[in-house]
């Protein structure tokens, strides 16, 4: 069974913390030059794989003692809320653009794209934590590929014209402030636990 309460902190913590990375502005570019429909593809089943192996591996820390489960989400989310809070803005990469336009050559790219950017990414590991933290395979799962998959889209469709109504940095403040908060909770269930 899903829990919407865990789907919904989950989409939003990960949704927050991907929106200032380098990937809306990989997918923005790609969607400029590219048919949509067919980078999303590309970026959304990379995203998927990446939500698959980080949900398994925090499934295994959930074999751990709950304190020690605890301690660690605790120091990785403060860990991340300080990754956030120091990180230097990201400049637009250049992308190399396939010689056909074709739907396999497109989505192609834009998973590559993801699939070798992201990995380790600061997200991949939250949503380990967050798989971690709440035994929820399923419901972590969902949220996080969904937060992904929202961030892509606001990226290939219009990330310029979000990013000038919403400054970059409140954003990342805002996910580093969520981050900070579950890190902090986490360790007190662990030395209160």
């Amino acid at each position: 069974m899903i829990s919407i309460t865990v789907t919904a902190l989950v989409f939003g913590v990960i949704f927050l913390a991907e929106l200032p990375d380098k990937t809306a502005l990989a997918g923005l570019v790609l969607g400029t030059r590219y048919r949509a429909s067919y980078v999303f593809a590309g970026v959304a089943a990379a995203f998927l794989l990446h939500v698959v192996l980080a949900v398994a591996a925090g499934s295994v820390l959930t074999l751990l003692p709950q304190q020690i489960v605890h301690a660690l989400t605790g120091v990785l989310f403060l860990g991340g809320a300080a990754v956030l809070l120091l990180k230097k803005d990201e400049e637009d990469e250049e992308i190399r653009k396939p010689a056909d336009q074709s739907f396999w050559k497109v989505a192609g790219t834009g998973f590559m794209l993801i699939l070798v950017a992201e990995f380790g990414d600061l997200t991949q590991i939250m949503t380990a934590n967050l798989a971690a933290r709440y035994d929820d395979p399923l419901s972590v799962g969902l949220g996080a590929v969904l937060g992904l998959w929202a961030v892509a889209g606001l990226g290939i469709v219009g990330g310029k014209a979000l990013m000038k109504k919403v400054p970059l940095r409140l954003i990342t403040q805002i996910a580093a402030v969520l981050m900070l908060a579950l890190g902090v909770l986490s360790l007190w269930e662990a030395i209160a636990g």
